[in-house]
Parts: C-alpha cells; sequence; structure tokens
C-alpha cells in the first residue's frame, strides 16, 4: 500500500477514533520509510496527555489486530502539535487569536505581530513597529494563498 493510501486509511481510523469529541481534530499524519507513524490531534482548548494516551492504545490495538504493519514493525506517536509546528488548518488559527505570530509569506517577506483575526480567506496580524514616540501599529492582511508558514511565538 503506498503512503498516501496508509495516510488516507488512518485519517479515517483517528477521524472515527475522535468523532465523540468534536473539539478535538485531526491536525496532520507523518509515516516515515521506518513505519514511524506520527499522528498530530489538537482540540479548540488543546489536548491532554491522558486523550492522548488513551488514543495512542486505542489506535495502535486497530492496527495490531488488522496487520496492517506485518509482524507489528511500526511506531506509533500520537501528539499535539508543538509550538515548533506551523499553522495547518483554520480551526489552529482560530483558536490562537490573540497570540503572537511569525508569518513567511511566499515571496519570503517576514510580519510578525499578534494574530487579531482570522477570516474564511486570510488573517489579520498587528505588528507594532519603532519604539517611544515613533512607534505605530500597522494591521497587515494576510490571505491564507499568499501564507508559507505561521507559528506561534511565545513572549516573555
Amino acid at each position: 500500500m503506498s503512503n498516501e493510501l496508509q495516510i488516507q486509511a488512518l485519517e479515517q481510523k483517528v477521524t472515527a477514533l475522535i468523532s465523540g469529541e468534536p473539539e478535538l481534530f485531526l491536525v496532520e499524519i507523518r509515516i516515515k520509510p521506518t513505519n514511524n507513524i506520527k499522528v498530530y490531534i489538537d482540540g479548540n482548548h488543546g489536548i491532554s496527555v491522558d486523550k492522548l494516551v488513551q488514543y495512542n492504545r486505542k489506535l495502535y490495538k486497530q492496527l495490531e489486530e488488522e496487520g496492517v504493519y506485518p509482524d507489528g514493525d511500526f511506531s506509533l506517536e500520537l501528539s499535539s502539535p508543538g509550538l515548533d509546528e506551523p499553522l495547518k488548518l483554520h480551526r489552529q488559527y482560530l483558536k490562537n487569536v490573540g497570540r503572537f505570530v511569525d508569518v513567511v509569506k511566499l515571496d519570503g517577506t517576514k510580519t510578525e505581530g499578534k494574530l487579531l483575526l482570522v477570516t474564511e480567506t486570510g488573517i489579520v496580524v498587528e505588528e507594532v513597529k519603532g519604539k517611544g514616540k515613533k512607534m505605530e501599529t500597522v494591521a497587515h492582511t494576510i490571505p491564507f494563498d499568499q501564507i508559507k508558514t505561521t507559528k506561534i511565538q511565545i513572549k516573555f
């Protein structure tokens, strides 16, 4: 079975597994050539480690019983996407409104600032330029089709 077909089959299994909790959603599945399967699940308010462990056990058991990987030749990791992972889904943008983001556009330009608004077609990021009396706030409207990556920034 090709990698793409494996991912589609896993997406269906994971979606069915979390269907009882509408606040949870599948972000991405990656399969390495070594059959290391990484499943990223998130929620409108995050997801607990306990829930991830619970879903990991259920999915692992399903894969073992179905014999998808002969001789149990696979490893499975379920986690929430870390802060180093770029935002991929509209729901991820929505849950991060009010946080600071680093947006890289397709043309290579960067915008850093607070994620103010998410629409169906793009985002609005508030950037603060300058200091003191020369400080100005600029709101950038960035369409999704111009975004290469968006990552959450941690401000202390």
